[in-house]
């Protein structure tokens, strides 16, 4: 996804889970719009799944409901719970870590002259994989920080996306981001692997929340 040639592309009305990203879409264009009409100066961000510690709320711990799909996974290891793939785990997305976000809009506050005007995506192309993919290599990392193996078999769920989010659910296959736009003008690339993130966040949640209180039961 280019920031300035690929097409905004959105489901149709009756899939109610685009008003998300429609109301980015349409903030877009108005800040565009009134760049163009009246002189205003901008610099959009469009993130693509930034990962770290706290970066959401664990349900039955933090809060209810449904989190995205990094503390749904960690919960439900915390819990030694399956995992829940909606429609199987197949779209593909990347993951950034959110240091390396911080870091990027540093450097437009540092470097207004490069930012003005300017969209930017922010992403690491490198760490793509599949929700299924994501899943499996947080069971192998939680084996890994708990020194518990039983990780590595925990049960991978298939649910499907209306039973899980409810009716009106639809989302795109593939998301990945251009980011040479970031390193040309910014000097800014990330480094940080999926593993690696992973383990980080991992380490915090496990330290900050005891597991649930059937998990000894299960292992």
């Amino acid at each position: 996804m280019d920031e300035g040639e690929t097409p905004l592309l959105l489901g149709p009305v009756t899939s109610q889970r685009w008003s998300y990203a429609c109301a980015k879409q349409l903030l877009e264009r108005y800040v565009y719009a009134l760049h163009k009409e009246k002189g205003l100066d901008f610099t959009l961000v469009r993130p693509f799944n930034f990962l770290g510690p706290r970066m959401d709320f664990l349900p039955g711990r933090e809060g209810e409901g449904l989190p995205r799909v990094l503390a749904c996974f960690t919960g439900a290891l915390l819990d030694k719970r399956p995992l829940p793939l909606v429609d199987g785990g197949h779209s593909r997305r990347t993951f950034l870590a959110v240091e390396e976000a911080v870091k990027a809009l540093s450097l437009m506050l540092d470097q207004p002259g490069m930012a003005k005007n300017q969209i930017f995506n922010l992403g690491n192309p490198a760490n793509e994989t599949t929700i299924r993919g994501l899943a499996e290599l947080m069971r192998t990392v939680a084996a890994e920080i708990t020194g518990d193996e039983s990780y590595r078999s925990l049960a991978l769920e298939y649910v499907s996306s209306e039973a899980f989010y409810g009716e009106g659910y639809a989302d795109s296959d593939r998301r990945m981001p251009r980011i040479d736009k970031a390193l040309r003008l910014l000097g800014w690339e990330p480094q940080r692997d999926l593993r690696d993130i992973l383990r980080r966040t991992l380490e915090h949640a496990f330290a900050t929340h005891r597991p649930g209180p059937d998990t000894a039961a299960r292992t």
